[in-house]
């Protein structure tokens, strides 16, 4: 998928994410890389030869306080070739794009692995 149009879906899965939720996000920076890093998969705790979609590196909101402030915005990272390299075709990978943007999204909101796979977004 041409990047310009990958990246409007990743904008296009924001879009649907509910106002009380959504009026959060201009506390996270989301964006679309090609590819982890070797720092990223070493922080999620993958091999280098292992991959992934998308990874949340912040602070969850459910752990700040009130001296939290003056702090970079966190950041999800959507990982575009991983995301092509597994899904058969476009419908295929715009629901994982959705899917990845909701599952780091969740992360931010405190919503760890396990909780995601018992509401089935995993």
């Amino acid at each position: 998928m041409e990047r310009a149009r990958f990246i409007e879906v990743v904008r296009r899965a924001l879009r649907d994410i509910p106002p009380p939720f959504a009026d959060h996000l201009r506390k996270v920076d989301i964006v679309v890389t090609l590819r982890p890093s070797g720092a990223d998969l070493a922080d999620a705790g993958l091999a280098p030869d292992e991959s992934m979609y998308g990874f949340y590196r912040g602070i969850p909101l459910t752990e700040r306080d009130g001296g939290y402030n003056m702090v970079a915005p966190d950041i999800i990272h959507i990982y575009q070739e991983p995301l092509e390299e597994d899904c058969a075709d476009d419908e295929e990978l715009m629901q994982e794009i959705r899917v990845t943007v909701v599952h780091e999204l969740a992360h931010f909101f405190g919503i760890d692995d396990d909780r995601l796979e018992e509401l089935g977004i995993d």
